[in-house]
């Protein structure tokens, strides 16, 4: 059917541009390559966006795997200035302190909250065996308890003389470090190399769980001066300051698990030192090994991305490249079958709406021309035999005897006559609001409102107050006069009192100017407030007062037509108040229907 309807209009149209139309609806290869090359883009753009994320998030692996590998170099480092501050010490005693002078210096370290995770910092001294009895008299004199343990066979003492916090670390204080091998030989190191060195892992004698340890030393010499050879240095060794460390309690002091995304594992050589327990169950995400030389010891870090770093760097983005893209793809391949399968009916539609146009077309011109007789005969043929019979009324009142009563009815006869010609009047306003030749000019509002108010002709006894800072603005100066107009008319006629006060406030109510129109009146009783903005309406019988009762609908009309509005604010007894919101800048709408 439809295809018979468009060979119809082919032959009546006969339109070469009807059919490259109808021919570039089709599917063609062109819209199968659009939809092809877009499937590649997306999926290049979404294997881009993978390797750059991918790339992005390894380098932030790496830089926090450093971070925490020069976090804990960083930390030892600290301590072992801590212990070559102990020899500074040591040195300006010239080599002889006892143990308050130990705890004065060890004090003002502030070991537990500037040095987290170590366990102590203490002097050792090197003894010789003829030195024995003259250290152990010294000792003892201040220190009734104080003994070497345990016993061994070398030559030599190197027993824990003071350390400092001494209540947490009771059973280190006379341990002699010549017992054990681990502790002996790196102590011997310290000597000979007269640089800070570190144990191989031990087990602090102080530490109830037997968990993996090292003790760190920082060698001090007689006359406070490092020999240049190794002899010397064997020679005028005074002892070591040092600082035991418990594995696990340091690790948790230097890398606190909330400020890192990654879990570690350091080895001494194949002794585990340290294992962080967090997250083991899931498969990282990157690992890497990294040896690492550190005071006499090599130790190994092993780290790995744990939880917190994947949900840290989680990213959605390449698969939301991906399914965007193929969703747009899809969206082009639905809109080529659209378009192909609605082109032809589009253009049927086309043909019958063009039709439809042309007809309404010529109702529309018709209709105008009604219009334009309408307003003709509004303003001439109606009011032609308006005036005949003013003047016939005229007449009879020439010519009647009884004249008291003739004229009262001649009188009302003639008013209402009037208030008809004023009806046509304000229906030909209210119908030419926006269609006439209105012109743009700068007014001074309060000029402007002074004159029109001397237009209305006021009654002597009535008078007109403005009160604010009234602006000079470009506007439409004949609607602006017309709503004024109509306002101080209102006031005027509508008043209850032979004398009266109108007062215009103005303010700035940014995008318009407010204008409050106000009178000491019989005001508005609040059930009307909509009613008389009504075609017709006035809130007193016709007889007793002028006026179409058209006059608030053409203000209300206006202010819709160019972008303000008029409020009421009235009780009855007391006054009414018109709020009108006039624009600063005119723009013209639709008016209401």
């Amino acid at each position: 059917m439809l295809n018979s309807k468009e060979n119809q209009i082919d032959k009546t149209v006969g339109s070469e541009h009807r059919q490259k139309l109808i021919h570039a609806g089709k599917l063609h290869a062109i819209h199968w390559l659009v939809i092809v090359l877009s499937l590649l883009l997306t999926t290049g753009a979404w294997y881009f966006s993978k390797e750059q994320l991918h790339e992005k998030i390894q380098g932030q692996f790496e830089r926090e795997a450093d971070q925490t590998i020069e976090l804990v170099k960083e930390r030892m480092e600290l301590y072992e200035n801590a212990l070559w501050g102990g020899v500074s010490m040591i040195d300006m005693n010239k080599g002889e302190i006892n143990d308050k002078q130990w705890l004065a210096y060890a004090n003002s370290l502030q070991i537990v909250k500037t040095y987290p995770g170590i366990n102590g910092i203490g002097v050792i001294f090197n003894v010789q065996k003829e030195q024995m009895p003259a250290y152990m008299a010294k000792e003892t004199s201040s220190r009734p308890g104080y003994k070497l343990h345990p016993e061994h066979n070398e030559a030599e003492y190197w027993p824990i003389t003071y350390i400092e916090p001494a209540s947490t670390n009771t059973k280190a204080i006379g341990l002699d470090m010549a017992f054990e091998t681990n502790r002996y030989s790196s102590i011997k190191k310290a000597r000979d190399s007269g640089e800070a060195q570190m144990t191989g892992p031990i087990t602090l004698v102080q530490d109830d769980k037997k968990t993996p340890g090292f003790l760190f030393y920082a060698p001090f010499y007689k006359n406070g001066q490092k020999p240049q050879d190794i002899d010397a240095r064997r020679n005028t060794i005074v002892g070591v300051t040092y600082a035991p460390f418990i594995m696990e309690k340091l690790m948790q002091g230097t890398l606190a698990q909330q400020n890192r995304h990654v879990s570690v594992k350091i080895s001494d050589e194949n002794t585990l030192l340290y294992e962080d327990g967090s997250n083991l169950k899931h498969k990282p995400m990157f690992s890497k090994s990294v040896p690492v030389p550190l005071y006499g010891r090599n130790w190994s870090f092993e780290i790995w991305s744990n939880v917190d770093f994947n949900k840290a760097s989680a990213n959605t983005q390449p698969y939301i490249i991906l399914f965007g893209g193929i969703v747009i793809d899809a969206l082009l391949l639905a809109l080529f079958l659209f378009l192909t399968r609605a082109n032809r009916l589009a253009l049927f539609y086309a043909d019958e709406m063009t039709r439809e146009l042309k007809d309404k077309t010529v109702d529309l011109q018709r209709s105008n021309h009604d219009l334009e007789q309408f307003s003709y005969v509004a303003s001439h043929d109606l009011k032609s035999p308006l005036r005949g019979i003013s003047q016939l009324v005229t007449w009879i009142g020439e010519d009647i005897d009884d004249k008291e009563a003739t004229d009262e009815h001649l009188e009302l006869m003639a008013s209402r006559i009037l208030r008809m010609e004023n009806l046509l009047d304000d229906l030909l306003a209210y119908a030419r609001v926006g269609r006439g030749d209105e012109q743009f000019r700068k007014i001074d509002s309060k000029q402007q409102l002074l004159f029109l108010y001397d237009m209305v002709s006021a009654p002597s006894k009535f008078e007109l107050q403005l009160k604010g800072e009234f602006p000079t603005f470009n506007t439409l100066n004949a609607p602006f006069e017309q709503v004024f107009r109509n306002l101080f008319s209102n006031a005027i006629k509508h008043h209850d009192k032979s004398s009266g006060i109108i007062t215009v406030t103005v303010t700035d109510a940014d995008p318009h100017y407010c204008f409050k129109v106000s009178d000491d009146g019989p005001g508005i009783d609040g059930a009307y407030h909509d009613k008389i903005f009504d075609l017709f309406q006035t809130l007193k019988p016709r007889d007793e007062v002028e006026g179409s009762g058209m006059g608030l609908a053409i203000i209300k009309k206006i202010m819709s037509h160019h972008g303000g509005r008029i409020e009421v604010q009235s009780e009855d007894g007391k006054g009414a108040c018109f709020s009108v919101y006039w624009p600063k800048i005119i723009i013209q709408v639709n008016e209401e229907k």
